[in-house]
């Protein structure tokens, strides 16, 4: 067996000497440097029922299926009359659909989850938050300026919970954000360049939450919600992806 020579042991000693940091944190002198980070909470409430076949779709598949009766098996008479009795009896209820329009359509009730039933909503909240000018109230989703949290996703859910005074009725899909975005320094300087960064999360089990800490709140679609914020549409849209 050939000695280790000098070289490799010295090279040795600076692997074990680099180690594992202990805390996930940021340094002190890092957020000094880079700003504030702000942890964001996308939530969404999804269709609850299923979206109006697109036009073209719908006479594509009623196309479809004409095309394929031309070419399918016909079955002799006296066995279609046994399946069409089959079904006969008096357990069969007639079922009456419930109305795609609800009340809170028809009035325009923003505040209301029972609406756009085909669509997603989204919670915008209006009052106080980091980074908006002058300490003004805006339209601004649930979020929290990261502390000393564990991990950024605990800050999230942290923001949520404010709002919603629990997180019983609520999914955070995945641990890590979805988007984020950069916030530069104001020309007055009251307000650092910061970074915001999105977490998704989900209405799970309920049509009724109870809003709280802000002066003002909607549920609103994704063509709603780029009117709030028509300065970062461009980011909202390839973020927010709406497949209907």
């Amino acid at each position: 067996m050939l000695p280790r020579s000098p070289a490799s042991l010295h090279l040795r000693r600076l692997r074990w000497a680099r180690g594992f940091s202990a805390s996930s944190s940021p340094s002190p002198s890092a957020s000094t440097a880079e700003g504030k980070i702000v942890a964001s909470v996308i939530f969404e409430r999804l269709p609850v029922v299923i979206p109006k076949i697109n036009p073209v779709v719908y006479a594509f598949q009623e196309f479809s299926f004409r095309w394929r009766q031309q070419y399918r098996r016909k079955y002799p008479d006296d066995v279609l009359g046994k399946a069409e009795a089959r079904g006969k009896g008096d357990y069969q209820i007639d079922y009456v659909p419930a109305p795609r329009i609800t009340e809170a359509d028809k009035i325009n009730d923003r505040k209301s989850l029972q609406r756009a039933l085909d669509n997603k909503l989204y919670l915008l909240l209006f009052g106080k938050t980091f980074g908006a000018p002058d300490g003004k109230p805006v339209w601004h989703f649930p979020e929290k300026v990261y502390e000393n949290e564990d991990t950024l996703r605990l800050c999230a859910e942290s923001a949520l919970k404010s709002v919603l005074g629990g997180l019983d009725n609520t999914y955070f899909v995945g641990n890590a954000p979805m988007a984020h975005m950069v916030a530069e320094q104001t020309e007055d300087a009251s307000v650092s360049s910061f970074k915001r960064f999105f977490f998704k999360s989900q209405v799970i089990g309920t049509t009724k939450l109870d809003i709280r800490k802000c002066e003002d709140h909607v549920w609103v679609t994704k063509d709603e919600l780029l009117e709030y914020f028509p300065e970062h549409k461009a980011l909202f849209d390839k973020m927010i992806i709406h497949i209907r």
